[in-house]
């Protein structure tokens, strides 16, 4: 007579062994995951393959680079997409909030247009964020134009409800104008802050750099 759970025990061995060598099932490879492996495959550029949302400009995406509260200056690469070290601050401050980049953008000295991030947590380089915008800080660095546009992010409950940069405590204004004042004293680079202009002036801004980047890549498809 045959034993019942002998031959189970037969039948589940012989399916083990159907499946490898080593117990575990066949790995099957689809597509996508070849796609991902091939050599041809080219990786996503935050700058100019992230979209920026359907709520641009005053609702938008955008890339951090910097984490609130580092001493390293990180800034993308602009020809790899990576996000590189570019130094550590000279003086003893931190970057007092999140600080990134607008993909799809582009101001007059060649970058994507820069935006500081009001929110609670500081957040890994290279990832992004919807934000808003509420403010522009209109800003020289060594004699060049270099604003930056004050938002908030949109999906933290401390920081979703402001609209405009007066709704912000003075004192966190003044932070923020300090650690840019600053930041660079002891590399002997001058950098002038202006007054803190409203939304309105931010999402103006947005808009113009949306629109010289369509300009930038119509120009690039013509060369």
């Amino acid at each position: 007579m045959s034993n019942p759970r002998k031959a189970n025990m037969a039948n589940h061995s012989g399916e083990v062994n159907s499946k490898s060598s080593s117990g575990f099932p066949p790995v099957v490879l689809n597509e996508r995951i070849l796609s991902s492996m091939s050599r041809r495959s080219v990786a996503a550029h935050p700058w100019h393959d992230l979209e920026i949302g359907p709520g641009a400009p005053s609702v938008f995406n955008c890339v951090v680079e910097i984490g609130k509260g580092s001493k390293v200056k990180y800034e993308l690469d602009k020809t790899s997409g990576l996000i590189k070290v570019d130094r550590v601050l000279y003086s003893s401050v931190v970057y007092p909030h999140n600080y990134g980049f607008i993909p799809r953008t582009i101001c007059e000295d060649s970058d994507p247009m820069d935006v500081l991030i009001l929110m609670q947590e500081p957040v890994l380089p290279g990832s992004f964020l919807r934000a808003r915008a509420i403010g522009l800080m209109p800003m020289i660095d060594q004699g060049e134009r270099d604003d930056k546009i004050i938002a908030v992010c949109a999906d933290d409950p401390e920081f979703r409800h402001y609209k405009d940069i007066k709704e912000i405590p003075p004192h966190r204004l003044a932070e923020i104008r300090r650690f840019f004042e600053d930041y660079k004293k002891n590399e002997n680079k001058k950098v002038d802050v202006e007054d803190f202009l409203p939304a309105e002036a931010a999402i103006e801004a947005i808009k113009y750099s949306m629109d010289l980047y369509a300009s930038y890549i119509v120009e690039s498809l013509r060369q």
